[in-house]
């Protein structure tokens, strides 16, 4: 597991939306999140990152055939590489939806929508911008 520290760690501070990435048979398959949903069940040093899963269905079967996931994160709030407003960060690792256990009690537990979480194993992180 990798930690999300520095640069990325204050990326995802500010971000507004997240992009989540998985492939099934069909290719691949993106879906978002708000920055303010990873923020509220949080990303820790253990290296997991917890998101509320409403539908998501494509992205649970996708996982489960190869549990592969990358996450986009951006915001203009962190200058970027060259000095300029603007830095982003992939976030890959391995996710699955998990809809009882303590992730998904504590996703359903702030949002009522939530059917249960996508909990996310980070093994690399990387800036983009």
């Amino acid at each position: 597991m990798v930690k999300i520290e520095g640069i990325c760690k204050e990326v995802i501070d500010k971000t507004e939306w997240v992009a989540i990435a998985t492939c099934g048979d069909s290719g691949p398959h993106i879906v978002a999140t708000w920055g303010g949903y990873v923020k509220a069940l949080g990303f820790n040093d253990s290296g997991i990152i917890i998101i509320p899963a409403g539908y998501y269905h494509i992205t649970e079967e996708n996982l489960k055939k190869t549990n592969r996931v990358e996450l986009l994160i951006a915001t203009r709030q962190v200058n970027g590489t060259n000095g300029h407003p603007g830095q982003g960060c992939s976030i890959s690792g391995r996710g699955e939806i998990q809809t009882s256990g303590k992730f998904a009690d504590l996703a359903k537990s702030k949002f009522s929508w939530a059917r249960g979480a996508l909990v996310i194993t980070v093994e690399k992180v990387s800036t983009q911008l």
